[in-house]
């Protein structure tokens, strides 16, 4: 087994391998991760056999800290891995990283953040063997809350209450980015005084490069007033609800409880998982038990988003 470290000229082969692999998704595509590429030192590294690339380590060096991280402006993002690739090559590939991480990139340690296992199309943890062998420690786990769409929770009582209140309210894919930053910002300012990580040309551009993967829903008044919506990121098997967001109105008339519904039993009933992502801060030392219970309303469940550390002097 071998490695190179990610150039820009490897970026065809890149996109090629994360289409084709058994636990990638369109968040490691180059041109998904390289909108914000100069926040980040990156260290994304490929590894072969022979001439055949059997996996890939998104990843960035943050050398005020000397660490690698995989990768700090993904959500997820450890080892992704061809379907041909097996657990002594796993073990084999990581021993050769994280020699290369000290030897090389001088890193003293590793925060390493596995792809969470909905995401997979195939059985993909031999990396948490990997991490379990190298003496990993578990440093954070964030507590996401996910809806397996052929086998759902039925609804609780109040989530009923709402969409009863919401039935004259119209669901429908929309381009309108900026009424619903509009919305999702109000939002943030008031109860977190901050922004979202995104902005306004950051998603239409996004939203450009990858328009069946990243799409905005809204749910709009029968005058045509956009109440609430929904930004979600479609994987094969997961539909990720990135950001969600309602107006005071549409908080009354139970418009996002309309989205939700909307997503789950129509228009991503063919997927396998709604994800609403982590209800968790600070590394998942807390709990917002107010938003997982909304999320448990819907019959969400708990699945985690960890990281992990090696040190590697």
């Amino acid at each position: 087994m071998n490695l190179r470290r990610y150039n820009k000229d490897l970026a065809d082969e890149w996109n090629r391998f994360i289409a084709s692999s058994k636990n990638g998704t369109f968040l490691f595509d180059r041109n998904f991760m390289d909108y914000h590429a100069d926040r980040f030192v990156d260290a994304s590294l490929l590894f072969y056999e022979g001439s055949k690339l059997m996996a890939v380590l998104p990843a960035n060096l943050d050398a005020s800290t000397n660490t690698v991280y995989s990768h700090q402006g993904l959500t997820y993002g450890g080892l992704v891995m061809s379907y041909k690739l097996k657990a002594s090559g796993v073990m084999e590939i990581f021993d050769l990283m994280l020699r290369y991480m000290r030897d090389e990139l001088h890193a003293e340690r590793l925060v390493y953040k596995p792809t969470p296992y909905i995401y997979s199309k195939y059985a993909s943890e031999e990396d948490l063997y990997a991490l379990f062998r190298h003496e990993a420690n578990l440093t954070a786990r964030g507590l996401s809350t996910c809806v397996e769409l052929d086998h759902r929770i039925p609804f609780a009582e109040l989530r009923k209450r709402n969409l009863r209140k919401a039935a004259d309210i119209i669901v429908r894919e929309t381009d309108d980015v900026q009424a619903f930053w509009n919305i999702l910002n109000d939002v943030l300012t008031t109860a977190h005084n901050t922004h979202p990580v995104h902005s306004v040309s950051e998603l239409q551009l996004l939203m450009s490069r990858f328009p069946k993967q990243i799409r905005l829903f809204g749910a709009y008044s029968p005058e045509g007033r956009l109440l609430a919506g929904t930004l979600v990121f479609v994987t094969e098997n997961v539909v990720h609800t990135q950001y969600l967001a309602s107006s005071s109105e549409g908080k009354s008339l139970g418009a996002l409880d309309k989205i939700i519904s909307a997503l789950i039993s129509d228009i991503f009933q063919s997927h396998r998982y709604l994800d609403f992502g982590i209800s968790t801060e600070q590394g998942g030392s807390i709990l917002n038990e107010g938003l997982v219970f909304q999320k448990e309303g819907f019959g969400g469940r708990g699945i985690c988003y960890d990281a992990w550390e090696i040190i590697l002097k």
